[in-house]
């Protein structure tokens, strides 16, 4: 069977995608490998209509929905390779060698996340450990916060935090900001320090304090960082897709409707935006889908 599309990806950008497809009356097929980025928070805030609601909840009536469609099938399964074929389809093949062919290709597997490599930090991420204040920033308001630094990212998270509560920076020795960035942190009233954190303590998923290289012990209840991202596949490098450069990673290249640089492949959601947020994710898949649509109409 040659699919209209098949979509990569079942989490908000890849759901809200077919969902368009769907309504469209096109054969969709959804492959998803069952491991969502935001997986690891017990929250998504922001959401319009849906503010505190448990992300999994959310992708689970988003599935029963999607899948309630005739049209729409879906393989759990992990797609290891993808090529453009010279009639303009899409071939993907699966983790078991399952081929499968579309007249076009969706992408919206996420990204993935590089922590820093410090003692009690990734087992409280998505918890107490987070990278947006939008997002879980409300429910640690006035209470200590610290930014441990990954990157240019993290000098921008310390100068607007502060209107979540008190703030220190904790350079790491490493990224240290220049005399502008200095001056704007100390009018914002964020505290620097360049001495190295090497452990996150506390109970459970809780922060009591930070643990520095020298012995010292400051007292937080929330750490921000800014992952380094990346794609957890080869599929854009395999069919050939132009990236851009964001300030936490690459990300697909695409127009104001997802197209990316290959005829027929739109990509949607954390992987093709420099900017991370569901909502954001979710109206992406929209329009992506969308647009294939038209494509298919076009084509």
């Amino acid at each position: 069977m040659i699919w209209d599309a098949i979509v990569i990806g079942g989490s908000f950008a890849g759901l809200s995608a077919a969902l368009q497809l769907a309504r469209g009356q096109r054969q969709v097929l959804l492959i998803d490998a069952g491991e969502p980025r935001n997986r690891f928070a017990v929250q998504s805030h922001g959401f319009f209509a849906a503010d505190g609601a448990e992300p999994g909840a959310l992708r689970g009536l988003a599935w029963q929905q999607v899948l309630a469609y005739p049209t729409v099938q879906f393989r759990q399964s992990r797609v290891h390779s993808a090529q453009k074929l010279a009639n303009g389809h899409f071939s993907v093949s699966d983790e078991t060698g399952q081929q499968y062919q579309g007249q076009t290709l969706i992408l919206a597997t996420g990204v993935q996340d590089t922590l820093p490599d410090i003692a009690g930090l990734s087992q409280r991420w998505g918890k107490s450990v987070i990278h947006c204040p939008y997002c879980h920033g409300y429910e640690f308001r006035q209470q200590p916060i610290a930014v441990i630094a990954t990157g240019e990212a993290s000098i921008h998270q310390a100068s607007i935090l502060p209107d979540w509560g008190p703030v220190t920076y904790f350079s790491q020795s490493t990224f240290i900001p220049d005399a502008e960035q200095q001056a704007l942190l100390k009018r914002r009233g964020v505290i620097l320090e360049d001495t190295v954190v090497v452990a996150v303590e506390g109970d459970g998923d809780t922060i009591s304090y930070l643990r520095l290289a020298d012995g010292r012990q400051i007292d937080t209840r929330v750490v921000y960082v800014a992952p380094k991202t990346a794609f957890g596949h080869k599929l854009a490098e395999q069919l050939g897709c132009e990236l851009e450069q964001g300030p936490l990673g690459a990300y697909l290249k695409t127009d104001a409707m997802q197209l990316s640089s290959v005829p027929g492949l739109f990509a949607a959601g954390d992987m093709a935006s420099p900017m991370h947020n569901a909502m954001l994710a979710a109206a992406a898949g929209v329009k992506a889908g969308a647009a294939a649509h038209r494509y298919l109409m076009l084509g």
